[in-house]
């Protein structure tokens, strides 16, 4: 009971489905991704609103409801629908036509993907107001669930999912009954597993916009974002930080909240490039993970944030590591200038990132930089830090000789630090590997909150335990480890109907 009090309390806000959060740190907003991916982004968005669209005027033919004279009336259900879906068709041109230009190398405005991505955020949102409000002429009194469904076979259909086969789903989105909701959430969920994350989207969408007091909808919510990050392409992973930002936004402290932070980590770890790439997702990365031991100092999530934590200010560093020491070579080898710049970097990296794998070169390099300025007091203080600290690195050697040189002490080496080996460095191979397809190694789990990334019938997923629930799931049914797996047996008979 008090959760469907607690539901009907935010069935208002809930009904604007994907809308952006817009003053969260970090997440994904209109303006991500390069002009290619944001337009990508914009189409995928608009298609799955003009196959929303279609489904429900489906329902409405069956029904015998999209009639002339219902065509005729701008007030309409029907007329509001043929509106919604004519205007995200007429948007998608727009967006084919810009991406033409981009492919063909011709002259366009920023502004002109600017106010793209206005009017479909514009359209999605009076869209999922749409569908909400014409639920009621779709609804269908009688319950079907259980019985078995007609497939129609169409010879042409270009309907609701595009492409030719069976319309397997029109009567399950054109329609309003009691007990769909729990049929679509199963239906999607097979749909995803299947790799067929459009339609699953669209199911789980459904349930959003067409039963908007179903103890489903909060996880329907989740599941678009595991939906996005599963299918794990650049615009899917721009999606999954949105969708998962938005259910965050409107359940921060359902028990399943840290893991959600920890996927929109993820997801922008998936988008980080080389250290000599742009450092944007690395930065938003770092971001989330430092929210996520802020906000859940307690979660059984620390350890993993704090070793993703690790990798992604190990990129930073090495971001930061590159340009110091362009800075470096120009104002002590060639002598050319550049030599605050160097200093600041290696400066940046010391109070950022104490814990650097290459911090021992940034001592080294810092100390020389003093030198070059003779002010031998500060280069001292870092070249007697790797004596001491990083006994075993390659840079030991150079700093006893230039603290000898100098006329300092040489400390002893710390005994706590003796078994601390210099971080290894890829082969030739490796990185010759990296540089070509522009990977950097790091620790991303690519299954989402609630399903696998790859389905195993013998496994027992949180999802299956949220069907069982009747559309939720309890504190102490949540693994007590980073697992989207609950048992590795199916024990719940419901399972037996998704694949």
């Amino acid at each position: 009971m008090k959760r469907l009090i607690y539901l009907s309390s935010v069935v208002a806000l809930l009904a604007v489905g994907f809308a952006f959060v817009p003053d969260a740190v970090g997440q994904a907003r209109p303006g991500d991704g390069s002009p290619s991916q944001r337009l990508q982004v914009m189409r995928e968005k608009l298609e799955a609103i003009r196959r929303s669209a279609n489904g429900a005027l489906a329902g409405l033919r069956q029904e015998g409801k999209d009639t002339k004279e219902e065509r005729d009336n701008a007030d309409s259900p029907v007329a509001r629908l043929r509106s919604v879906e004519r205007e995200s068709s007429s948007l998608q041109s727009d967006v084919i036509s810009l991406r033409n230009k981009l492919d063909r190398n011709e002259k366009y405005e920023a502004s002109e993907i600017d106010q793209l991505e206005a009017a479909v955020t514009e359209l999605q949102s009076r869209a999922d107001l749409v569908f909400t409000e014409t639920a009621a002429a779709r609804a269908n009194p009688q319950s079907t669930v259980g019985q078995p469904r007609e497939v129609k076979k169409k010879k042409k259909f270009l309907g609701i999912f595009g492409g030719g086969g069976n319309d397997e789903y029109d009567e399950l989105l054109g329609t309003v009954s009691p007990g769909r909701d729990r049929e679509l959430f199963v239906s999607a969920t097979r749909e995803i597993r299947k790799k067929n994350f459009d339609v699953g989207r669209l199911l789980f969408q459904t349930i959003i916009t067409t039963y908007p007091d179903s103890p489903y909808l909060p996880m329907a919510k989740l599941a678009i974002a595991d939906a996005f990050f599963l299918e794990g392409t650049t615009s899917a992973l721009i999606q999954a930080i949105a969708a998962y930002q938005d259910w965050l936004t409107f359940f921060p402290t359902h028990p399943l909240a840290d893991r959600v932070v920890l996927k929109i980590a993820e997801s922008e770890m998936r988008q980080i490039g080389l250290p000599d790439r742009d450092a944007t997702r690395a930065k938003r990365a770092e971001v989330r993970l430092k929210a996520l031991l802020a906000s859940y100092p307690n979660s059984i999530l620390k350890p993993e944030a704090e070793r993703r934590l690790a990798e992604v200010q190990n990129n930073l560093g090495s971001h930061n590591l590159g340009i110091a020491n362009y800075y470096y070579t120009l104002s002590v080898d060639q002598q050319k200038g550049g030599l605050k710049g160097a200093q600041s970097r290696y400066r940046e990296i010391i109070e950022k990132y104490p814990n650097f794998a290459y911090m021992d070169e940034v001592l080294y390099k810092l100390g020389v930089t003093y030198m070059v300025e003779e002010e031998n007091d500060q280069a001292v203080r870092y070249f007697q830090q790797i004596v001491a600290e990083y006994p075993n690195s390659e840079f030991v050697a150079k700093s006893k000789e230039q603290l000898e040189l100098i006329g300092a002490s040489v400390p002893e080496p710390n005994p706590d630090r003796m078994n601390v080996l210099p971080a290894p460095k890829d082969g030739f191979f490796t990185n010759f590997r990296n540089q070509l397809f522009g990977i950097y190694p790091m620790t991303i789990d690519k299954n989402g909150v609630l399903m696998t990334k790859d389905f195993d019938r013998e496994k027992f997923e949180l999802i299956d335990q949220i069907i069982e629930n009747q559309g939720d799931i309890q504190t102490n049914q949540i693994p007590q480890s980073f697992t989207t797996v609950i048992s590795d047996r199916r024990t719940a008979s419901i399972t037996s109907q998704t694949p």
